[in-house]
This record gives structure tokens, C-alpha cells and sequence, in this order.
């Protein structure tokens, strides 16, 4: 079967050598004090505002008027650590229209977890379809969690802190009979409000069946990859340590990550705790030193425009206004200088790309490689394009471009293809054998320049 071979329009060149930077670009201001940013499996983004409105944010970069959603204070209270807090679309919204919100209650400040539903209009959900999922009671004003996700599973995975105050004063993050403290996981598609997956840990056993992990203080982000399936919960910390989790698929149901006994991996309150070898402790972690305060989490990035993004994980700290990444194994954090916005969120868009959101700012920024320069290929005498009858890629140079190399990458950064290039002025691969997806095309020259292109796979 031929394969259709697609190109983006546009190229993108660095210098070998240079280490990796970080550059914020200005993509949509004028929110108010966004704290989530999510798809639909479309190219709009939709912006989650503390005080209670959902903005569809579209790929050129403008708002629409009318939100998409809009929870007055009659269901929600806002401000500090409450509000409307997160934001999930059912894998199958394309047929079923569900979606599903994190807020804290009116009243007596409780999380609920509401189902809604969108309306005739694409860009307008219908207000008076909630339905009611989950209601967890709050003791604290602070510590409320707020990420709602859909795991490889199909289930969705709530991100519960233990309660607020400080230190966890009632130990409810061990306590395996309460929802705080905890990541939870509930199947919403087989009965209302909803059932417990069979393989949450207490299923049948002591301990409350929506639990799937213990031991958090407040993951106030967490993500998967979506190309692994790979969990990342950055639990913010007390007064020592902030730390970084990974779980690595297929995932481990019933993992306990230690709080309040520890703060990261180091003792924290360990009054009635147990041996050492229960804990699952962090990949990575930094000391609350300086202007560091709170880690926000963010993404594994898997998209295909920055090449040396991949195979990272990328987060931030709120107080400190610098993003950092560590391999996406855990490890040494790298940070960047200081920036702006005190930074809340993290999305990725369809494509796997990212943006950022500053609270402060309201800005929502792209992250870039500032390294590399688009420019279309015709202006540097590369040109790429698809001989469909042999499922190859045929690459065409004039005299200007002294190529050495080309390498293939998928979105995993795994090379899929190398091949060393002479001085001519031609060169074909097939992609006979690469399956459908999103790839990047690298051509390094003599000069040391890269130029990198993407390339889509597709069935037919």
C-alpha cells in the first residue's frame, strides 16, 4: 500500500554545539489568572480561569468572545487555592460531547468533580448539563489538588492534596480511608456518578476504593505522555524540598509516595510511619532556597518542531518565574534564567508542542527553541518532496548546501534512519518501512548547520 507523505512549510535551522535555551513567545494575553490549558484532539486550546470561565483559544493566537463555560459564584469560590481548578475531555468527546471540571464549591469550599456536556454550538458548552461526579469535603482552604486527566486506561485520574493547613495536620495523605493526599482514579463511563476500576488497590480490601496512590501533599499538576503512557506528578512541597514523580507505564496502581513522612526523600514527620522500602520516592527534586517556592508540573515534550526538546520533561516554579527540564528518566534539573508571569500551568497543544500561562500576567506564552530560525527551504536551496509510486522522500540541493548527513527521528527522538551524503545534489529514502506518524527529517551540512523539517506518514 502507498503511504501519503505530507510536509510542513517550513524549515528550521541551529548550530551544532549549543546547549539548549528556552524562549517565551507572547501567544494570547488578557486572561485572568489562568491556571489550565487543554485540547480537544482539535487545534483550539481552552483556558481554564480561576474564576470560573473556560476560553477557547484559538491556533492563530485570538480568544473568542463568548466562553466556552462560565461557573458563576453562585456554584464556585475563588481566589488563592481555590476556584475552578482543571479540566478534562473525554477521549471519545468527538462522539459523546463529555467533558469533565475540577472546582471548589460555593459554600463550604469542597471539591466536586461535574461532567458537562457541549451544546449544538462546537464552541459553546450547555450550561445546565452538569452532572455531578465527585464531591470530596475540604476541612482547609489551601492544598485543594486541581489536574483532571484521562489516563492510557481510559480512566480518570483526580489529583487530590491532603486537606491544606500545614504539615497535614489529621495525616489524611496515609490515611487510606480518606480521599485527601491522594491520586484517585474512577471509571465515568460505566455507570453514573461513576465505578471503580477492579485494579484500584483496595478494591475488596481495606482502604477506599477510589484510591490509586497515596502519600501526596498537593500534586497540583501532573501529565501523561502521551506517547508512552508515562505519569508525571509534581507534588508541591512543605518548607524543604519540591519534587517531581514519575511512574513509568505500564503504571503501578497503589504506589505511596510518602507524605507526610517524607517531604521528597527526605524525613519530614515520621511519627507512626513505616520502612523505608514502601516508599516511592521522587526522580527528581530542588530545595525550596531563594526564590523558590512551589513547582508547578508540566509535560514530557512530544511534539516534532524543537528537536532538542525531546526526551524531557519540562516544569516550572511559580515564585521563581524559571523553567527547568530533566531527562525524561528523572535526574539533574536544568533551569533557566529568570522570566515573568509567576507561571501555573503548562498545556500542549494536538501537535504536542507547549505553551505556558502566566497567572500574574494572564499571558499564555509558546515555548520555543529560539536556536532554530523558519525559514522555507527554497531560501537555503533545500527542497523535499514525496515520489508516492516508490514511497520514498526525494531530497533535491543546489550547490549552496555542502550536506554530510541526514537522520530521521520519530517523536520519541528514536533515529529511524541515518545515512551519510556526498556532495550530490540528490538523495531518496523510503518510508516503505516507517509506520504512520509525525516525523523529523535533520540535515547537517559541512558547515555544522542542521536543518530540520517535518514529515508526515499517513495510511493512504
Amino acid at each position: 500500500m502507498k503511504k501519503r507523505i505530507l510536509f510542513m512549510l517550513f524549515l528550521m535551522t541551529t548550530y551544532v554545539g549549543k546547549s539548549q535555551t528556552i524562549q517565551l513567545q507572547n501567544f494570547a494575553s488578557g486572561f485572568s489568572s489562568p491556571v489550565a490549558i487543554e485540547h480537544a484532539d482539535d487545534a483550539r486550546l481552552f483556558v481554564v480561569e480561576r474564576g470560573g470561565n473556560i476560553k477557547i483559544l484559538n491556533a492563530n493566537g485570538t480568544i473568542n468572545q463568548t466562553p466556552f463555560l462560565t461557573l458563576n459564584n453562585s456554584i464556585i469560590v475563588a481566589g488563592g487555592e481555590r476556584g475552578l481548578l482543571g479540566l478534562a475531555f473525554h477521549p471519545n468527546y468527538a462522539n459523546n460531547g463529555y467533558f469533565f471540571v475540577n472546582y471548589t464549591r460555593a459554600g463550604d469550599g469542597a471539591t466536586v468533580i461535574a461532567r458537562y456536556e457541549v451544546s449544538a454550538n462546537p464552541n459553546v458548552a450547555n450550561a445546565s448539563s452538569a452532572v455531578i461526579i465527585l464531591v470530596v469535603p475540604q476541612p482547609y482552604s489551601n492544598h485543594n489538588g486541581g489536574t483532571i486527566a484521562f489516563g492510557p486506561d481510559g480512566y480518570l485520574y483526580i489529583g487530590m492534596g491532603d486537606g491544606g493547613s500545614g504539615g497535614d495536620p489529621q495525616n489524611f495523605a496515609q490515611n487510606i480511608n480518606s480521599l485527601l493526599g491522594k491520586m484517585l482514579r474512577i471509571d465515568v463511563d460505566n455507570g453514573l456518578p461513576y465505578t471503580i476500576p477492579p485494579t484500584n488497590p483496595y478494591v475488596g480490601v481495606a482502604g477506599a476504593d477510589e484510591i490509586w496512590s497515596v502519600g501526596m501533599r498537593n500534586p497540583w499538576k501532573f501529565s501523561f505522555n502521551r506517547n508512552t503512557g508515562d505519569l508525571w506528578i509534581a507534588d508541591v512541597g512543605q518548607n524543604a524540598r519540591e519534587e517531581i514523580n514519575l511512574v513509568q507505564a505500564p503504571l503501578t496502581a497503589g504506589l505511596n509516595f510518602g507524605w507526610r513522612c517524607f517531604e521528597a526523600n527526605v524525613a519530614f514527620n515520621t511519627n507512626g510511619c513505616s520502612i523505608l522500602p514502601i516508599y516511592t520516592f521522587p526522580v527528581s527534586s530542588y530545595p525550596l532556597s531563594g526564590s523558590f517556592c512551589s513547582v508547578t508540573g508540566g509535560y514530557a515534550y512530544t511534539g516534532s518542531l524543537y528537536p532538542s526538546f525531546q526526551n524531557k520533561y519540562f516544569f516550572a516554579d511559580y515564585c521563581a518565574n524559571r523553567i527547568g527540564w530533566i531527562a525524561n528518566t528523572g535526574g539533574e534539573i536544568t533551569w533557566t534564567n529568570a522570566l515573568t508571569g509567576n507561571f501555573s500551568t503548562f498545556g500542549e497543544d494536538i501537535n504536542g508542542e507547549l505553551y505556558v500561562a502566566g497567572l500574574s500576567n494572564g499571558i499564555i506564552y509558546k515555548m520555543i527553541d529560539p536556536t532554530m530560525n523558519h525559514q522555507n527551504f527554497d531560501k537555503v536551496g533545500l527542497k523535499m518532496f514525496p515520489n508516492p509510486a516508490q514511497n520514498q522522500v526525494v531530497l533535491t540541493s543546489d550547490a549552496a548546501i555542502n550536506w554530510t548527513s541526514i537522520a530521521v527521528f520519530d517523536l520519541t527522538g528514536k533515529k529511524v534512519y541515518h545515512s551519510f551524503l556526498s556532495n550530490d545534489l540528490s538523495h531518496s529514502f523510503s518510508v516503505r518501512n516507517l509506520s504512520p506518524g509525525i516525523y523529523s527529517v535533520k540535515i547537517t551540512t559541512q558547515e555544522a548547520l542542521e536543518y530540520v523539517n517535518k514529515l508526515v506518514v499517513s495510511p493512504n
